[in-house]
């Protein structure tokens, strides 16, 4: 029997194999179909939750989204640090992520926020989330990334609710997209359940979200002297690497990091 007044749809992504998959013989990429179809529409708000955030080819579909909506911003969450840190590691995803950030800021340099996270003591907090409401009105939590891995090369599984006419922000209460953002901004802003009325807008969202990051970023540069203000937020700053760390750190990011898993024909059209 019916539950809620949401439409909830299953995505996947598997990649293509020379002897294919019975159910997927050229792989399967809804999860990028459902996402570039939701940009296309999107008009006021992307909100990110993202581990990686690293494709320069996925930001690509985020950044003409913003290019076609002159109306629309983009707030992300990433971690300050990669998760693995090594020597050989790290500079990959730096790099990767320094490009992605830098393509999204071009578009839209005024309506880009990407920020890290920190607990109340100071300590970095790793995101390891997969997140995203657009308009406050589809949203999509899953095990996908933002990256071609993600999006064609392993085997991914995610959830796309549509609220429905009737359950968004505009009814009594919030609808599911509308509430996760809520939600996590309030848990990011440290602001109580209900505390929330200058959210609501995406708008005013995002400059909350500037403030609040601008005022914990410039009590650590004053030595952390006087009361902590309220947020977890700090603006996330784009890593300066070496050109000759670039040189080696991309190759082995496109082929060890982020492989891409779509058929040639897709890889030549540039298509998911």
């Amino acid at each position: 029997p019916p539950r809620g007044g949401h439409a909830v749809q299953v995505l996947r992504t598997y990649p293509y194999r020379r002897r294919g998959y019975a159910f997927a013989p050229s792989g399967e990429r809804s999860i990028a179909r459902a996402f570039a179809k939701a940009l296309r529409r999107a008009r006021r708000l992307v909100y990110l939750e993202e581990q990686y955030l690293w494709s320069p080819h996925v930001m690509a579909a985020f950044a003409a989204a913003m290019t076609a909506n002159p109306q629309l911003r983009l707030l992300a969450i990433v971690p300050h640090f990669p998760d693995r840190d090594g020597p050989l590691s790290a500079a990959p995803q730096l790099a990767a992520r320094a490009r992605s950030v830098q393509l999204l800021r071009r578009f839209g340099p005024d309506r880009v926020g990407v920020y890290g996270l920190e607990n109340a003591a100071g300590t970095p907090v790793y995101v390891h989330a997969k997140v995203c409401v657009m308009d406050d009105v589809w949203a999509v939590v899953g095990s996908d990334n933002l990256n071609l891995r993600s999006w064609t090369y392993d085997s991914e599984l995610t959830c796309a609710v549509l609220d429905q006419a009737g359950t968004g922000p505009d009814a009594s209460e919030p609808g599911f997209a509308h509430g996760l953002r809520l939600a996590l901004a309030r848990e990011h802003l440290d602001r109580a359940d209900g505390d929330d009325a200058d959210l609501r807008d995406p708008g005013k969202a995002f400059d909350a979200f500037a403030r609040s990051a601008a005022e914990l970023d410039a009590w650590h540069s004053r030595g952390r002297r006087g009361r902590r203000p309220a947020g977890r937020l700090r603006p996330y700053r784009v890593p300066e690497l070496s050109s000759a760390t670039m040189r080696w750190a991309q190759p082995m990011y496109r082929f060890l990091f982020d492989p891409d898993g779509r058929p040639p024909p897709l890889r030549r059209r540039g298509t998911f």
